[in-house]
């Protein structure tokens, strides 16, 4: 939902929630191009200046479709005192955190943050800065708001020391990756990363997008950001694919992943597609004790922005029953311009002891907060 106010000095959400919720995805931005030096090591300072960042697709830094409103975000998200949309604490408190009663935020960073580039040390040390960041502008600001750890996700053995880093540390409820990467996301290279988040009790959250060097479809580039938007699921079906059919759940079988921002009414026509090949192929994937559907409903959570929004309103409670009401987290991608509202994301019908665990009690327990 993209919620456009004009002529107004002070936007704010549209409708109080009474209800109290946990917003699973929240995009925290940065207000300048330096505001991670004060944790980066002065050559990174010149660096930065000097080279810019290198990320896998080629460009400088930015998405390959740019997005019709910058950042991608609301129109009425701009902090009064300046910035970018997300960059400014107050300014979300009152825009979203307060008027709709949301008593957990988790964050996900996005940008520059060392996901997806070619120099892995400098992709380290703002995976790095990125958290300690979190930890200084938001978290130790508002209670409400827990970090993602972000880390230098093509280097496997080095992003699993970031994550042992922060182990422990309240302020982090999940390890972040994003779903387009140099390769799938169950190949050997990733998995330090998940012995180190099982290791530490964190699941590991997956967003759409990111930047792996190659085209976002499996034949090549597409022409539109409405393309994009959509081939978000395709590479989270890719991923999830990937990771259930090489084993990881097997070898990490405490290990828990969260799909962010790619919808979920593809998860069970993925599901029944894996499990009828696996019948006929399993000889082939001998490391898989169960059927594909099972790891995935064992395993898999998933947030609802953006909402699936069927003809028949049926066919969405079909869906979710397959997933399990508590396998569904509710986010809105505050700031950005498809935001879902939370007083309107749920369609009627849906049982008090549903909505509760929707809105918040599915999140408590995913991330382990009280």
């Amino acid at each position: 939902m993209n919620v456009q106010l004009r002529d107004r000095p002070e936007a704010a959400s549209t409708t109080a929630i009474k209800t109290a919720i946990a917003d699973c995805d929240i995009h925290p931005a940065r207000a300048t191009r330096d505001e991670l030096y004060p944790w980066l090591a002065r050559r990174w300072h010149a660096h930065l200046e000097t080279y810019g960042v290198h990320a896998y697709q080629g460009m400088m830094e930015g998405p390959p479709y740019p997005k019709a409103q910058p950042n991608a975000s609301r129109r009425d998200a701009y902090p009064p005192e300046g910035g970018q949309q997300g960059s400014s604490l107050s300014f979300m408190q009152k825009q979203h955190l307060d008027p709709n009663n949301v008593v957990l935020g988790v964050l996900n960073p996005l940008g520059a943050t060392g996901q997806g580039m070619r120099n892995h040390d400098l992709a380290a040390a703002l995976a790095s800065a990125i958290n300690d960041w979190q930890i200084e502008k938001w978290t130790s600001k508002d209670k409400r708001l827990k970090a993602s750890v972000v880390v230098a996700n093509e280097d496997g053995v080095t992003a699993a020391k970031e994550i042992r880093k922060r182990a422990g540390d309240p302020n982090f409820v999940q390890v972040l990756l994003l779903s387009r990467n140099v390769e799938p996301l169950g190949q050997r290279r990733y998995w330090p990363i998940y012995e180190a988040a099982e290791e530490a009790g964190l699941p590991v959250g997956v967003h759409a997008f990111g930047f792996g060097g190659n085209p976002i479809t499996a034949s090549g580039w597409p022409s539109y950001y409405i393309e994009e938007m959509v081939g978000h699921s395709q590479c989270q079906q890719t991923a999830l694919a990937s990771i259930v059919l090489e084993g990881v759940f097997e070898r990490y079988p405490k290990l828990n992943m969260v799909m962010v921002e790619a919808g979920f009414g593809w998860a069970p026509s993925l599901a029944w597609r894996l499990d009828k090949v696996w019948e006929k192929l399993r000889s082939e994937v001998p490391h898989l004790k169960r059927r594909p559907s099972e790891y995935i409903r064992d395993h898999i959570w998933w947030t609802t922005q953006p909402m699936e929004d069927p003809e028949r309103r049926e066919h969405l409670f079909e869906t979710i029953e397959w997933i399990g009401w508590d396998k569904l987290l509710f986010a809105t991608d505050y700031p950005h311009w498809d935001y879902d509202e939370p007083s309107r994301v749920l369609p009627a019908g849906v049982s008090d002891a549903n909505k509760q665990a929707f809105y918040l009690d599915n999140a408590r327990k995913v991330y382990g907060v009280a």
